[in-house]
């Protein structure tokens, strides 16, 4: 064992991984933690409501491009530099964020915030196989998928409890003591490769700008597709076009360079391939129902951000009580059963949500939700274990990033396959309910009239009165019709996950 090798085994590499876990966690917890702000960002830099999504997809987009660059720029600057300087820099445009002066700044900081983050993601996986051996391992990586699971989960609860209780600007100031923590820490600690500068003249721009169009361009698609009306629109439509062409182009150079930026040959491992389809439907679950369940509560129920953010809290609370029964259980069972398990728990728990009703709130929604955090860690760290550890050690950095990319790559898909799912079933359904409340139907006529005389007082006139109930029938009618929507989603991501489930059949048994 070299000296290198035996630091890494003692208290100095469990340190540095808790560090490094650190930076990882905040890197994720950004993505969500303006989700439930972003109504009083919008109003504290005067944008509108079609600009302010971009603070979360200008995040979203510089964080695809750059995590599957990773692997090379590890090699270039060593793990050691990469992920300090990505934690200093993450913190740098944190502060920038909180200073932002109007909507414009704000988007280009938010991208720099992604762009500089991104590396501490996918850079953490490889060190946890790195760091740890055998059933230590095992424990490690169970933290790395707790913390996937938490972060997205937790963002919109820290991130509204910090608007209410401070103001939005504390959204990006909390990140400043952890960041320049994080980048002190890693640089003085970790210590598990060499940087090699001479890589830098060996990298494939070319592949890095076909990359860079292709993922760019297909999040945007992904995230504003469905409040344009998709290919209808004629940006949506170019964009989709220009990202079809380079994702072809970029696969092509790929395949045919010596030195690729991403390392799709990995996709020939059987086990690294159905955990990148995994890792990707994992995503669609986790961002889907995170996106789904407060955009219910918020426009359903009209719950402010807060209360919102609290509902969904024993999501997080059954994802961290499931990791000691992982613990447990991955020391005696396959791994393949254990993610075949928690797979299938989780698209039953999405069933639960199908039978969503318009008076949910944090009481109905609470064993659903914690239903579906247990099992997240069980379809989060096999996953991680059986896709990455087939591969050899010098494969690992490059592959680590496409992996990761592919649960955000999910994420993007889940949201916008939602948006389009609630945009056209809430029509179908209104269509439906509406074509029934005719004059012909008399319950409806009688609930009319009803609302007509207990309005027409207050507004002055019968004809009043009438116009008023047949306009709150018309809410009623739309509230409906916008929860059997929802209950369309939630259904749409449970075939999905029972769907995959059976693929784990044919992954191999990893040795810990």
């Amino acid at each position: 064992m070299t000296p290198r090798e035996a630091r890494a085994q003692s208290w100095r590499g469990v340190v540095a991984f808790a560090i490094m876990c650190v930076g990882y966690f905040t890197a994720l917890l950004d993505i969500q933690i303006v989700s439930s702000s972003l109504a009083n960002i919008g109003g504290g830099l005067s944008a509108g409501k079609d600009d302010i999504g971009w603070v979360q997809t200008a995040y979203l987009i510089a964080e695809i491009i750059v995590v599957p660059m990773s692997g090379w720029l590890t090699r270039v600057f060593s793990t050691r530099w990469l992920f300090a300087g990505s934690a200093l820099g993450f913190t740098l445009a944190s502060m920038l964020c909180g200073m932002a002066w109007n909507i414009e700044s704000m988007i280009v900081f938010r991208a720099l915030q992604g762009l500089l983050g991104a590396s501490m993601i996918p850079t953490l996986y490889t060190s946890a196989f790195y760091y740890f051996e055998g059933q230590r391992r095992l424990i490690a990586v169970a933290v790395v998928g707790v913390l996937a699971s938490l972060a997205p989960t937790l963002g919109p609860v820290i991130g509204g409890w910090i608007t209410d209780t401070l103001n939005w600007h504390w959204l990006f100031y909390i990140n400043l003591a952890p960041g320049l923590l994080v980048a002190a820490g890693v640089a003085w600690l970790v210590d598990i490769d060499d940087p090699d500068p001479g890589e830098i003249w060996q990298g494939d721009y070319p592949g890095i700008i076909l990359l860079a169009i292709a993922l760019g361009t297909l999040e945007y698609v992904l995230e504003d597709g469905a409040r344009w009306n998709w290919l209808n629109d004629t940006t949506i439509r170019h964009c989709a076009g220009i990202s079809a062409i380079s994702s072809v182009l970029f696969v092509a150079r790929s395949l045919t360079y010596a030195h690729p930026v991403v390392d799709l040959r990995a996709l020939g491992n059987r086990n690294f391939a159905i955990g990148c389809l995994v890792s990707l439907v994992t995503g669609v679950g986790v961002f889907s129902t995170i996106y789904l369940t407060p955009l219910f509560l918020e426009y359903v129920r009209a719950m402010p951000a807060w209360q919102t953010g609290l509902a969904m809290v024993s999501t997080g609370l059954a994802s961290l009580a499931g990791v000691p029964f992982y613990i447990a259980l991955v020391r005696r069972v396959d791994l393949r059963w254990l993610l075949m398990g928690g797979l299938a728990s989780f698209g039953i728990a999405t069933w639960l949500f199908s039978f969503i009703t318009h008076d949910w709130g944090g009481a109905q929604l609470m064993y659903p939700q914690i239903f579906r955090g247990l099992p997240q860690i069980f379809a989060v760290a096999p996953c991680i274990t059986l896709g990455l550890g087939s591969l050899p050690p010098e494969r690992l950095k490059y592959a680590s990033g496409l992996f990761n990319m592919m649960r955000n790559l999910g994420g993007a898909i889940g949201i916008a396959v939602s948006s389009a799912i609630l945009n056209d079933q809430t029509n179908h359904h209104f269509l439906y309910i509406a074509s029934r409340l005719t004059t012909a139907n008399g319950p409806m006529r009688d609930s009319v009239d009803e609302m007509s005389r207990r309005l027409a007082p207050a507004l002055g006139s019968v004809q009043a009165g009438h116009a008023a109930a047949v306009h709150q029938m018309f809410a009623i009618a739309y509230r409906e019709a916008f929860t059997m929507a929802f209950a369309d989603a939630f259904r749409t991501i449970m075939v999905v996950f029972l769907l995959t489930t059976p693929l784990v059949l044919l992954m191999r048994k990893v040795r810990s």
